[in-house]
């Protein structure tokens, strides 16, 4: 049986508490109090969506829990047709004792609830995508105990996740047929708050986000949770699918004495990062910024505001909503406000000093793809 570490000690305590806090409105913490006759104060770079498409719409963040129909959803190989009476997933590879389950099996086994944001790496690459992140609670039987009950073969180092959506595609000027395919390390698939999800926010899951069963892979970006799962195979090396070495690949340029060298990595980890959402004027003629931050399960340490160029001020962090993996939401009250036109940025930082960096940080400058989209993201307002 693996030793809990520290760090997963104190997740699984804040998970706990998260969960009994989900069950209750913000206005239960007293975080809305204040803005009883507040009145909305609309963003001059208004949040573009197609009115079809269901992403997170910041000007109306309230629920820390993101709806199931505000969520949004992202397809490779379209939608497959999986009927849930039929379905099975197949557990193969370098395993000592291979299985195949039905879903009724899978909902016999243990059950866990976690509550994680889930966030395409596309997010924020454009005015028309900065809602494609959203906080949920997830539901479903621990990945490790499965896969230890199948039995480790001593060579198996990587676990492969296979979704039903295929399609064919051209590998090396000829064309095979693909299944939407991820994978993670022995020791990332072993961690306790992965999950095989049945469920979110209490209902089965819908077609659209993976039914009857998805991934789920708590701080990694959502390209991982993979969908519609079919089979988990163990293998003995690493795994090159097309969405793992050829595509969410995020390629950015490095400044090593006076040299630029260029670097591509697989999209996996989430970045540290924190939306502007909201701006109220309350009665007393203040301006409050709410908004969201969140991590790859590091702990944030904190959430600045700053306007128009000038110093940083810290933002309130409500963590009496927060766990691990979930988003935390933020806010600030600039009380003497000047008129005019002005531009307002967060950013967040982590408990390893890490900073959600501006566009121009060395660190993104030269990033030529839009995969871990977490630069700054300023928003303009009136002040009347």
């Amino acid at each position: 049986m693996n030793t809990l570490s520290r760090r997963q000690m104190i997740q699984t305590t804040a998970a706990a508490t998260a969960l009994a806090l989900a069950k209750y409105p913000l206005k239960a913490f007293g975080l809305s109090s204040s803005e009883e006759g507040a009145l909305h104060v609309p963003f001059v770079d208004a949040q573009t969506i197609d009115p079809n498409r269901r992403m997170v719409r910041w000007d109306e963040l309230k629920s820390w829990m993101t709806p199931t129909e505000d969520l949004f959803t992202v397809g490779h190989y379209g939608t497959p047709t999986v009927d849930p009476s039929t379905w099975t997933l197949e557990l193969s590879g370098l395993v000592k004792k291979p299985r195949t389950l039905t879903l009724g099996q899978i909902k016999a086994l243990p059950k866990k609830e976690v509550i994680a944001t889930l966030e395409c790496s596309g997010n924020g690459a454009g005015p028309g995508f900065i809602g494609a992140v959203g906080n949920v609670r997830w539901t479903g039987t621990p990945l490790a105990a499965l896969l230890n009950s199948v039995g480790w073969q001593d060579r198996g180092v990587e676990v492969v996740f296979y979704g039903a959506d295929q399609k064919n595609e051209k590998v090396r000027e000829k064309e095979y047929p693909q299944r939407f395919a991820r994978s993670l390390s022995k020791e990332d698939a072993m961690r306790l708050d992965c999950l095989l999800a049945y469920e979110m926010n209490g209902q089965p899951l819908t077609v659209g986000h993976g039914a009857p069963l998805r991934l789920v892979v708590p701080g990694w970006y959502g390209v991982a949770w993979v969908k519609w799962l079919t089979k988990i195979q163990v293998q003995d090396r690493r795994f090159m699918s097309k969405f793992m070495a050829r595509d969410y690949v995020t390629i950015r340029g490095e400044e090593i004495e006076g040299d630029t060298v260029w670097k591509e990595n697989s999209v996996s980890w989430m970045n540290v990062k924190s939306m502007v959402g909201r701006l109220l004027r309350l009665k007393n003629g203040a301006l409050r910024f709410t908004g969201a931050a969140w991590t790859d399960g590091t702990a944030l340490t904190s959430v600045e505001l700053q306007v128009d160029g000038g110093p940083w001020w810290k933002a309130r962090l409500h963590k009496e909503t927060n766990a691990p993996y979930a988003w935390a939401f933020w806010s600030y009250d600039w009380n003497h406000p000047v008129g005019g036109e002005h531009a307002v940025v967060c950013r967040a930082t982590d408990a390893n000093g890490v900073v959600q960096p501006s566009a121009e940080d060395p660190r993104i400058k030269l990033k030529k793809t839009y995969w871990e989209a977490n630069q700054q993201h300023p928003r303009r307002f009136i002040v009347a």
